[in-house]
């Protein structure tokens, strides 16, 4: 498989993971260095980097759907202190390159993280997660191209590292709000996070089940959205764009590439089999073989 040339990072494939689908450091002290030796993806995602320490939501975080999964798991993290100091030195030894996630509910917050991971040699990329609510409209971040392109003017002159906007899907225009982030500076958007979503308690009374009331929905069920809107925005814009949202197989990966997306990645799917990074690029190799 031909190298990819992502925002002047040069990838081995296409295939990188979605940010909080797989754990490397944990997946390290399970597979030891058999997992460096054979790393599922071309460039690692963290999970969601915030400021302070975050818990993440009450149990119960996990809700099976016909053809994929809720979860409210609420981003837990050792906030950026604690990533620095503790997850950051072991992710710089992945043999890949590592794009650092991070979320702030305010520009001030985020120009504090980008700043911090901008004097980090070993980030080579800093993926924004707009989808938190701005106090202003009540919207989240990533659904408003005016609130958008408010934080990018403040947060682009923190790094002269790339910069990816990971866009929301529950929004009425995605593309519109894709090209508010490209005129601002973006050098990539990555798209489809998850669906809000929600699910009742089995016992029939009608109450929540999650315990963060609802979460988002990923896996098959969202491909047919994500090929959507990976379509759309590719269509609108001219920086690179990531897709993601139920890629299962390689064929999964070579629709969205044919819809326009320099890059795929995987999240949902890596729960049911830790590898499924290396199968879906091994398979999408064989495909573009053909």
């Amino acid at each position: 498989m031909s190298a990819v040339d992502f925002c002047g990072i040069e990838l081995a494939h296409p295939i990188v993971n979605g940010s909080g689908t797989f754990d490397a450091i944990a997946a390290h002290a399970v597979f030891g260095d058999a997992l460096l030796e054979d790393f599922p993806f071309s460039a690692f995602v963290s999970k969601t980097i915030t400021l302070a320490v975050r818990d993440g939501n009450p149990p119960p975080r996990l809700w099976e759907t016909p053809s994929g999964m809720i979860n409210s798991i609420g981003l837990p993290n050792k906030g950026l202190a604690g990533y620095l100091e503790h997850d950051l030195p072991k992710l710089a030894a992945l043999p890949v390159p590592l794009i650092t996630n991070v979320m702030g509910s305010t520009a001030g917050e985020l120009c504090e993280l980008v700043a911090a991971c901008d004097g980090q040699e070993a980030i080579r990329a800093i993926e924004l997660n707009v989808s938190c609510p701005n106090v202003k409209t009540g919207l989240d971040i990533g659904a408003d191209p005016a609130s958008l392109a408010e934080v990018m003017r403040a947060v682009r002159p923190q790094t002269a590292k790339p910069l990816i906007v990971k866009l929301t899907p529950n929004t009425a225009d995605v593309a519109l709000v894709a090209a508010a982030a490209e005129a601002e500076g973006a050098d990539a958007v990555s798209l489809i996070n998850t669906l809000r979503a929600t699910a009742q308690h089995p016992d029939g009374s009608g109450r929540p089940w999650l315990g963060g009331v609802t979460g988002g929905m990923s896996g098959p069920a969202i491909r047919a959205v994500a090929l959507a809107q990976v379509t759309a925005v590719a269509a609108r814009v001219s920086i690179p764009v990531v897709g993601m949202g139920g890629v299962q197989r390689g064929e999964h990966a070579a629709q969205l590439l044919r819809a326009g997306a320099t890059l795929v990645a995987v999240g949902t799917e890596s729960f049911r089999d830790s590898a499924a990074g290396s199968r879906i690029a091994r398979e999408l190799d064989r495909l573009e073989a053909r």
